[in-house]
């Protein structure tokens, strides 16, 4: 049996092979001994789903065993979104929340997330006590399990809808008068996910014109990945200019994570997004905190957080230690460069349909389109350009390429000083002029990530070209 390994944002595996009712039987086991090992007398957990194959059963087993290890269960009833789970976990107060998704993964995979009671993602020392748990299970430790009736019938489960009170929670984060200043047309692509219809309900109330697409349960996600990147996006990219909108917003498959198109159907990425909306909420909120972003995510944030007088908190890759420094630090704002974004007042947990409904007010507040704003951003804090590459390798290079990446320690990297090396999870190089380039491997496929940031086009590809050829990799 493969090991099973909660990787940067939960456990993930193909349907079948290794995602089979055995395993998630085991995972559901880990987390409720994981769950009934902390303190308080009433343990309970949260447990929602996605759109993908088998998800709504696969949440039901878990509720069995769950239940069975006598936590009780509250079962949304529609597929939901991450962040909605992350809601009630604090909403009802539970011990923790169960979803089961894959997020942005392709089609053939499922996966479990567990967000714990502070209602953000697990760190390492939880999922790394969850692992042992699941390898006792493995080893012959018992599966405690319960007929779903006869919990209901010793109120151990429960059925909750709770799309109505995430909505309401969000208008406190949002500024509704924001929304009205202008008279704007969205397009909207939750991809197929558990998105669907949170955005068209809280715009069309405000009397914003919708349009939607790719908004039905397809389990196949209309053959792309459901990941809102720009090669995804090609139908909400044509969409926005055949309708004339002024902004395309999408998610992902658990609508954690956000895109944005602006109104030439040209893809924004998510760096640039982040930081449109940290000058939003400077210039429209009177609270204050530190910025909170991770060691992959534009430095731009470093800029506009220096000229107001904040602090930059920076963390290793994963919205997981954005989270806590959130947690710990009370921050403003915290996000992650591949499209995840949380704010003060909300849970800590990246939220694709809060980044996507403040996008809007920010238009409609500023009255500009996406295009004025950038270039009223880039004139207020100066350019920086960026881009991450997602290189595929053969089993069995990694040994060879992490070799390679631990050897790279030049002087100069395309005429720039190289003026810092830092190897932990990731090796990244600081340059001079601002920037910087980063790489890392997947945890859960075999991809070498390259990140790259600098003033222009021109440096960030040449600053790319020496590195793919130092590690004799195409680009």
């Amino acid at each position: 049996m493969t090991p099973i390994h909660f990787g940067t944002d939960g456990w993930r595996a193909i349907i079948a092979r290794d995602f089979t009712y055995a395993n998630l039987r085991m995972v559901a086991q880990g987390i409720a001994a994981h769950i009934n090992s902390g303190t308080g007398p009433r343990k309970s957990v949260v447990i929602g789903y996605d759109n993908r194959f088998m998800s709504p059963e696969f949440a039901q087993e878990c509720a069995r065993i769950l239940a069975g290890n006598g936590i009780k269960v509250h079962m949304l009833i529609n597929p939901a979104p991450t962040p909605l789970v992350a809601f009630a976990v604090r909403h009802l107060e539970c011990s923790g929340g169960i979803v089961i998704t894959a997020s942005h993964n392709p089609a053939h995979y499922n996966g479990v997330k567990f967000i714990p009671a502070y209602a953000g993602p697990a760190l390492p020392e939880v999922t790394q006590c969850i692992e042992t748990e699941i390898n006792r299970v493995a080893e012959g430790a018992k599966i405690y399990e319960i007929d779903l009736k006869e919990a209901a019938q010793l109120s151990l489960i429960e059925e909750i809808e709770l799309d109505n009170a995430y909505l309401t929670h969000l208008d406190k984060l949002l500024r509704r008068e924001h929304f009205k200043a202008k008279s704007l047309k969205v397009v909207v692509d939750p991809m197929y996910g558990a998105g669907m219809g949170f955005l068209e309900q809280y715009l069309t109330r405000l009397g914003i014109e919708v349009k939607s697409i790719h908004n039905h349960r397809d389990v196949m996600f209309g053959n792309i990945v459901p990941e809102p990147v720009e090669r995804n996006l090609f139908d909400l990219r044509r969409a926005v200019v055949s309708y004339n909108a002024d902004i395309g917003l999408a998610l992902d498959g658990d609508a954690d994570r956000f895109g944005i198109v602006d109104q030439e159907g040209r893809f924004i990425n998510g760096n640039l997004v982040i930081a449109l909306l940290l000058d939003h909420f400077l210039k429209t909120r009177t609270v204050r905190g530190p910025v909170v972003r991770t060691v992959a995510t534009t430095h731009l944030l470093d800029r506009i957080a220096k000229l107001n007088g904040l602090q930059v908190i920076e963390t290793p890759v994963g919205f997981k230690y954005v989270s806590q420094a959130m947690r710990e630090y009370n921050g403003l704002l915290g996000g992650e460069e591949s499209g995840g974004l949380s704010v003060w007042g909300h849970v800590p947990e990246k939220d694709g349909i809060l980044a996507c409904l403040l996008a809007v007010e920010m238009m409609a507040y500023s009255g500009k389109s996406c295009a004025e704003l950038t270039e009223e951003l880039y004139r207020d804090y100066g350019r920086l350009v960026n881009r991450r590459q997602d290189v595929l390798f053969t089993q069995g290079r990694e040994p060879l390429l992490k070799e390679r990446l631990s050897a790279f320690r030049p002087k100069t990297i395309s005429g720039l000083k190289v003026l810092s090396i830092t190897d932990q999870e990731e090796m990244r190089w600081s340059l001079a002029d601002d920037s910087w380039l980063l790489a890392r491997f997947s945890n859960t496929e075999p991809v070498l990530r390259i990140y790259t940031e600098s003033a222009d086009l021109q440096s960030l590809e040449a600053i790319e070209k020496a590195f793919c050829e130092a590690l004799e990799i195409n680009n």
